[in-house]
């Protein structure tokens, strides 16, 4: 009888211990989802403050970039290339994370949202796009995130 008690005790133990580790990746997981949100807003902030100098600056050295209806750059220095659009007042590029996550390894981590680029044509008229992204991040050595991969695609034209 004393066997089971004590048997019966360890196995309580254990469930305890595992719905506490349970819950402990749980509460991870929301720490780097909203980790990933922050990095975001912080990437956001920069890109409106400092143009092309602050969005690339959230961009590692080997980052690769997707674009929507063109092939695939490679690197940083070809990224930063394709940037100066964002230096001109008549444009804005805004985004929003919907979700966001981080690895288990917490070395790589996630955002995926919506973006809206506002432009001035030369007419005056502003024109509207809307469009969905994707970024993967890279904790960098120093502790830093960085882009790795960032990709984007226009959503269907505005009526």
């Amino acid at each position: 009888m004393k066997k089971m008690a004590v048997a019966a005790i360890v196995l309580l133990a254990l469930a305890v211990m595992m719905r506490q580790s349970v819950y402990s990746a749980e509460s991870q997981q929301k720490a780097g989802a909203d980790s990933m949100k922050q990095l975001e807003a912080d990437f956001l902030k920069a890109s409106l403050e400092r143009g092309s100098v602050g969005y690339m600056s959230f961009y590692s050295e080997d980052a690769v970039e997707l674009p929507n209806d063109s092939d695939a750059i490679l690197g940083k220095a070809n990224i930063a290339k394709g940037m100066s659009f964002l230096d001109d007042k008549n444009n804005r590029l805004t985004w929003s994370p919907v979700s966001a996550g981080i690895s288990g390894s917490g070395d790589l981590g996630y955002t995926w949202g919506t973006y809206e680029f506002r432009s001035k044509l030369k007419d005056g008229n502003e024109t509207v796009e809307n469009g969905k992204y994707m970024t993967l991040w890279k904790k960098q050595p120093d502790g830093s995130w960085k882009v790795a991969v960032d990709m984007g695609n226009s959503g269907p034209k505005q009526k």
